[in-house]
Parts: C-alpha cells; sequence; structure tokens
C-alpha cells in the first residue's frame, strides 16, 4: 500500500487532501495538535472507506513531530508522500506589517513554517531517497509569492518556506523524489475577506494529486480562480 502524510490535518484542506489521495488507495496518517479533533477526521474517513490514523503532535515540538513521522512510517510500512500545512491559531498569531515588525514576530512564523517543514521532511526524506521515490509537497498563501503589507511577518516566513522548496527541488532532481511548492491565492471554505476571491477545499485538492501523479517536474503550483 502506499501512504500520505498530512502535517496540519484540519476539517477543511487536509481533510479534502486525505479523501483525495485515500479515494485512490492510500492509507493516511493525520497530525496535528488535538486529538479529539483528529479522531474525528480519522472516524469521518474510516466511515468513507478510508485508511486513516491519527499521530498527535505540534510542529512547534521537533521531538514529537519527528516521532509521529516515524510512527506513521511504522503503522503504513513507510511514507510515500509528506504534505505540510499547519495552520497557526489567531491567539499565537501577531499580524504585522512590514515598517512595524519586531524580530520576534517573524521568529515565531519561521519556527513555524520554515522550520517545522524542515523537521517533517528530515524525518521522512532519508527513506525517500533510499527508495528512490516519494513526494513532499508544501502549502503556503499565496503571500509567498506576492506578499500583502498587513500580514508583512507571515509572509516573509511563508516566503522564506517556499524559496526553500523550489531549492530543495532543484537538489532532489533525478533522484525520483519531487519537491513542491503550492500556493493559496483564494479564501478557503468561507470568505476571510469580503471581495477575495473563496474556493471549496475539493476544488484545491486535485492540485496536489497532479504534482504527485502527473507534473512530478514542477516545483510550484498557484491555485488562483
Amino acid at each position: 500500500m502506499t501512504s500520505i502524510a498530512i502535517v496540519g490535518a484540519g476539517p477543511q484542506l487536509g481533510l479534502a487532501i486525505a479523501r483525495t489521495f485515500g479515494s485512490r488507495g492510500f492509507d493516511v496518517a493525520l497530525i496535528s495538535r488535538n486529538r479529539d479533533k483528529l479522531d474525528k477526521l480519522g472516524g469521518r474517513l474510516t466511515a468513507e472507506g478510508i485508511t486513516a490514523a491519527v499521530f498527535p503532535a505540534d510542529v512547534l515540538d521537533r521531538d514529537s513531530l519527528t516521532q509521529a513521522l516515524k510512527d506513521a512510517a511504522a503503522r503504513f510500512g513507510g511514507i510515500d508522500v509528506l504534505e505540510y500545512s499547519p495552520v497557526g491559531a489567531f491567539a499565537s498569531t501577531v499580524l504585522t506589517t512590514p515598517a512595524e515588525l519586531e524580530p520576534s514576530h517573524v521568529q515565531h512564523e519561521i519556527e513555524f513554517q520554515l522550520y517545522g517543514a524542515i523537521a517533517a521532511t528530515k524525518a521522512v526524506l532519508p527513506a525517500m531517497r533510499e527508495a528512490g521515490a516519494g513526494t513532499l509537497l508544501f502549502t503556503t498563501g499565496a503571500g509567498s509569492i506576492d506578499p500583502v503589507p498587513q500580514v508583512g511577518n507571515v509572509n516573509a516566513a511563508a516566503a522564506a518556506l517556499r524559496n526553500w522548496v523550489v531549492n530543495l527541488h532543484k537538489q532532489l532532481d533525478g533522484t525520483g523524489v519531487q519537491a513542491a511548492h503550492v500556493g493559496i491565492d483564494v479564501s478557503i471554505g468561507t470568505p476571510a475577506v469580503p471581495g477575495f476571491p473563496t474556493a471549496q477545499p475539493d476544488e484545491i485538492s486535485p492540485v496536489y494529486w497532479d504534482l504527485h501523479a502527473t507534473h512530478r517536474e514542477e516545483a510550484e503550483r498557484v491555485f488562483s480562480l
């Protein structure tokens, strides 16, 4: 069997990605902080005939994240696809503009977005390289490409993650392992800003399958309407 580990699994995009891969025969490892929410997601997938297991971990706790991915690999006989898309809680995210931000405002976002992604990758990449196959997919908002002043610190960290992923894609060329960045230029599910384009999770999730199954040469895909 093949498997996907979704870091930051939630009831919107994470669930849609799980369904997209699970409906094609993938086992699904769900990873996020909240065990109760994970259990509900796992139960929904199981009821739909998808094999899923939950592995609670906080991306800010590198050891727990690494262990969760190791446990998922042991449970499913390896991780074939990693998808990284955690979303920070509003209580822990201070939004600042470029001129007003302090280094600490960027540091938290760097820890959450970039460092967490690096830790997750280091947990699964060695086995992928040994097998000569695997897919690493990392999600940010499109502000990583075209930043918005109101969320300057979040965009800066997302841009750092995007830069690292594109560079990783270059390094892995020819190894059979793909790394790709997905930039989402819409609100997901419900409008976050009046007038801003909105898409449903199941409209976005096929992009991830397309990158994994068909367009493995691509380092980036931007979803917009």
